[in-house]
């Protein structure tokens, strides 16, 4: 299947339910590569609108530059026909446009750029940093507005009215006057993506501002609540989603929110909860501990009247061929 070109990726990107899917670790902390197919090919089942690999949830900052080549050419082989396969470039300006450069050459949609390593910069310096990661690459890219990484409206505008790939805007920060500020000046131009650690909490209120879909962490164990979840989202349900919000959502972001760093851990725990072991996270993050555990293990299975409730008001597919059993 032929590669989308930059406009078409962001309105296949902007149209659908988003995740991040993790990457799997053997004991000894090495990539698990079978694990990470199965995993990919098992998400890839469902109707997704993309994946972004080696990401944030994917434990991409952990990742060498072989290890990142490793896991996004094992998505381009796993992923379902349809489904774009969206990688990474982090880093360093050079270490990020080499990366970004690999991801194109091993079969990739899209790029998204996360904030650079560590250091504080002013427009200028971002604005040069993204211009040279947009320069190297001909696939669709998206800047992920966080930590360091600020950018201003009209660094945003200048960006788009000089590279044509630049197609999407992650906001990571949940500063609505900015947000709005940056929809107002782009419009059109680019899509909105939410980027809020568990995103469903803020699904709602951001589709009113234009920002029409979000990458879901939960997506990689509970997949089917997380897209009647978005499909509640979409049609403005209300009672579904503060239904979602009480029984599920929040009080795993209780669990979540006692140690920085579980926003990961926690998702790798579900998958272990629900008989898809996906291995350790990698320092300096932590796996969940025996208590916690055992806490979301019962979460899922209390929530789970709830969550065939939402499926069920849903219309949920799968894609042809594929074994995508509900979990």
């Amino acid at each position: 299947m032929s590669r989308p070109m930059p406009a078409e990726l962001a309105q296949t990107l902007a149209d659908g339910l988003l995740s991040f899917p993790v990457t799997p670790f053997s004991a000894d902390l090495a990539v698990d590569r079978p694990a990470l197919i199965e995993h990919l090919q098992w998400q890839s089942s469902y109707d997704v609108a993309g994946l972004f690999v080696a990401g944030g949830t994917g434990e991409g900052f952990s990742l060498s530059l072989a290890e990142h080549a490793e896991v996004t050419a094992a998505a381009v082989q796993a992923v379902s026909a349809g489904v774009p396969v969206i990688s990474s470039a982090a880093g360093n300006t050079a270490q990020a446009v080499e990366m970004a450069r690999q991801a194109e050459q091993l079969g990739a949609d899209g790029i998204l750029l996360m904030p650079p390593y560590l250091t504080e910069a002013s427009q200028a310096g971002l604005e040069a940093h993204v211009s040279a990661v947009l320069r190297a690459t001909r696939l669709g890219v998206i800047v992920y507005h966080r930590a360091n990484a600020r950018y201003s409206a009209q660094t945003v505008a200048r960006l788009a009215a000089t590279h044509e790939n630049l197609i999407g805007f992650k906001d990571g920060i949940g500063d609505l006057e900015h947000l709005a500020t940056v929809r107002s000046v782009n419009g059109d131009r680019l899509f909105y993506l939410g980027g809020l650690p568990t995103a469903e909490t803020f699904a709602l209120p951001l589709l009113q501002m234009g920002v029409s879909t979000y990458s879901s962490a939960m997506f990689n164990f509970v997949p089917e609540f997380a897209l009647g979840f978005y499909s509640a989202v979409r049609r403005q349900d209300h009672g579904a989603v503060q239904d979602a919000l009480d029984a599920f959502v929040l009080p795993y972001l209780e669990i979540r929110d006692r140690e920085k760093g579980h926003g990961v851990s926690i998702i790798k725990a579900g998958l272990r909860a629900v008989g898809r072991d996906a291995g350790p996270v990698r320092p300096p993050l932590r796996d969940l501990d025996a208590q916690e555990q055992a806490q979301l293990e019962a979460l899922i299975l209390d929530a789970a009247p709830m969550r065939e409730a939402l499926i069920a008001s849903s219309d949920l597919t799968t894609r042809p061929g594929l074994d995508a059993a509900a979990v």
